[in-house]
């Protein structure tokens, strides 16, 4: 039975969403920077989670998953913030977990729904129907006497096969969804798993996570769910998966080929950064910008102060500190 090949095939169009993947993954290591700087990567991740939560109707909007993260009162149900805290914690650790291991999948799953659901880091003890966010039973998950069995048998064919691991990473986020194999939080380690494999193919992944992709593209992904459960393989989902990955690529080099070619002028390319953070941020202050832009604190006082005369910013106090919010706030 082990290593036994889920059922897909390999497609035409998939060949050339790798080979086109590669070569942009090759483009973004040599434009981006989002590697190398703490802050884009933390404002990355704040949207990967609350994208991934969103998708499993977690009610926070992008503001309050930040000001969560940095400790700050927020007014809403005790369970969406602790999904916010846990979802955090799991990503956090995301470089120590070893993607062909069921006790790091245990682990993972007992970290995302902690507190929240019953049999939290272990497979679950009860049948399942998986439903749709309308209540259509999309398909029954697997038994529960077999689920610790094909979970393994699925991890082994992901470690041991030789077919790409873009490939091999979309037909394992298929199949754990398939196997539905937690009473509840399926859909988040799924995608975590997913994020997981590709990063352990190239780094970028960590930073590109394909939950922020699927929270773009929801019902596209759902609708390629059913196909591929409809058809009893996943070719389908996989097209889609590498089509979103790949949508996702272009978009983040777009962006910093605008900025590498000049296309922007500096004051653009700083404006573009500061936005960027205050999109997980409800100001910007001296120090934010000089990491940001990588400037002295006088000229990040002459940036901001440009940006409040140019009426996109607003100073203001916060505390014994002056800061400066979005004029639109």
């Amino acid at each position: 039975m082990r290593n036994k090949k889920p059922p897909f095939e390999i497609t035409n169009q998939m060949i050339g969403h790798v080979a086109e993947i590669a070569e942009l993954v090759g483009k973004l290591s040599a434009v981006s920077s989002l590697s190398a700087n703490p802050t884009l990567r933390r404002s990355n991740r704040i949207r990967t989670i609350h994208g991934s939560l969103a998708i499993e109707q977690n009610t926070l909007s992008l503001e309050q998953v930040t000001a969560v993260l940095n400790g700050k009162h927020v007014l809403a149900p005790p369970k969406d913030i602790a999904e916010v805290k846990n979802a955090y914690e799991i990503y956090e650790r995301l470089d120590e977990l070893d993607p062909y291991s069921v006790d790091d999948l245990l682990t993972a799953h007992g970290i995302m729904t902690r507190g929240l659901v019953e049999e939290s880091g272990v497979f679950r003890s009860r049948p399942v129907g998986v439903v749709d966010s309308e209540g259509h039973v999309l398909h029954f998950g697997t038994l529960p006497q077999y689920v610790p069995d094909l979970v393994m048998e699925l991890l082994d064919w992901t470690k041991t096969s030789e077919v790409h691991m873009l490939i091999r990473s979309c037909v394992f986020h298929y199949e754990l969804e398939l196997i539905h194999p937690f009473a509840d939080g399926n859909g988040r380690v799924g995608r975590l798993w997913h994020t997981l494999l590709l990063s352990k193919w190239n780094p970028a992944f960590a930073w590109l996570p394909v939950e922020s992709i699927i929270h773009d593209r929801q019902q596209e992904y759902y609708n390629a769910i059913n196909a591929s459960n409809d058809a009893g393989e996943s070719t389908v989902f996989i097209e889609f998966m590498l089509s979103a990955i790949k949508a996702s690529l272009m978009d983040v080099i777009s962006t910093s080929d605008e900025m590498s070619d000049g296309k922007m002028d500096k004051a653009t390319l700083r404006w573009k950064k500061i936005e960027e953070y205050l999109k997980t941020h409800d100001y910007i202050m001296n120090a934010d910008v000089r990491e940001l832009c990588e400037v002295s604190a006088a000229t990040a006082n002459r940036i901001l102060v440009g940006f409040a005369a140019g009426k996109k910013l607003t100073k203001c106090r916060k505390g014994s500190y002056w800061v400066y919010v979005p004029c639109d706030k």
